[in-house]
């Protein structure tokens, strides 16, 4: 079994020689190339982060499309395709791979290629090379959001305990609790002894409660089980079944085993999942710029 799922160029051959002997469907090919390279249940049922298509049969399209780009295949009706002459004469020299490389000798694929902003043939051979676009995209947004996370918890961590609650109320109404900022604003106020600097409303009515605990740390210095230990004395106090205990930092892994064993339901947030939540949710940070990304519509063309 293979460690991780073949790229995109990896299964250009092979999709060409699926399609040698005749007419195949695109999902009966996956099947197949699933099949021949191995791969286990979880690397077959793995899903783009749209949920539509799944890893391994998204990378098989991108290789059918750009073997039709180049020639090298014909698209002869929905989902179905097979290999022209060009592919044939292709197959007979015996290539041990068909990359993007390998593809620009085809003057249909450079000017495809050309057409869509594509230049040197470097930018095929560096080092996202095999990852297919939207998945360069989607590698693109998540660095993008890494920097965006360390950004966030620095001016976090350099401004006021203040400012800190104020991120964790707008942080908590943004995900639907404590109705209004105001609102949650006024119960995060009302508390500051006993362990809990906070209390938000988990309803519109205040029928249940979450009790906060907010540590604005630097990194390194870690919240430890005897912090996890006094909020839920003082949960405990209060007659709270459930608290949140956010930090800017991090918790050690007995503060982590401590949360686990208490007879209160304790969430733990540390600085990297705070910083993803606040993306998440909009807080500290808004949207720059929105990207489409649209498919050819196969019923359009059916009807």
């Amino acid at each position: 079994m293979p460690e991780t799922i073949p790229s995109f160029q990896t299964l250009m051959l092979p999709v060409l020689r699926d399609a040698e002997a005749g007419e195949v469907r695109i999902s009966e090919t996956v099947e197949r190339l699933a099949d021949s390279f191995g791969l286990s249940a979880d690397q077959r049922a793995l899903r783009v982060p749209s949920g539509q298509q799944t890893v391994f049969g998204n990378r098989v399209t991108w290789a059918k499309s750009y073997l039709a780009k180049a020639g090298l295949i014909d698209l002869t009706r929905r989902a179905y395709f097979q290999v022209n002459d060009r592919g044939r004469a292709v197959l007979a020299s015996a290539p041990d791979k068909i990359d993007l490389a390998f593809l620009r000798q085809f003057p249909e694929f450079r000017i495809s290629r050309s057409a869509t902003g594509d230049t040197p043939l470097q930018n095929d051979e560096n080092v996202g090379s095999e990852l297919t676009p939207d998945e360069t995209i989607r590698r693109a947004r998540d660095q993008i959001e890494a920097d965006l996370s360390l950004l966030l918890l620095s001016r976090i961590q350099s401004a006021s305990p203040a400012f800190f609650e104020g991120v964790v109320i707008r942080l908590l109404t943004a995900m639907g609790y404590g109705g209004s900022v105001a609102d949650a604003g006024r119960a995060l106020g009302q508390s500051g002894d006993g362990g809990v600097d906070g209390v938000i409303d988990e309803d519109a009515l205040g029928l249940d409660r979450i009790y906060v605990q907010a540590k604005r740390y630097r990194d390194g210095n870690a919240v430890g089980a005897g912090a996890i230990r006094d909020f839920f004395g003082a949960l405990d106090q209060f007659k709270a079944s459930k608290g949140v205990f956010v930090t800017t930092s991090s918790f050690t892994a007995a503060a982590r085993q401590t949360a686990e064993g208490l007879s209160k339901r304790i969430v733990l947030i540390d600085g990297p999942q705070l910083a993803v939540l606040l993306i998440r949710f909009g807080v500290g940070c808004r949207v720059e710029e929105t990207i489409s990304i649209k498919r050819l519509d196969e019923d359009f063309f059916e009807s």
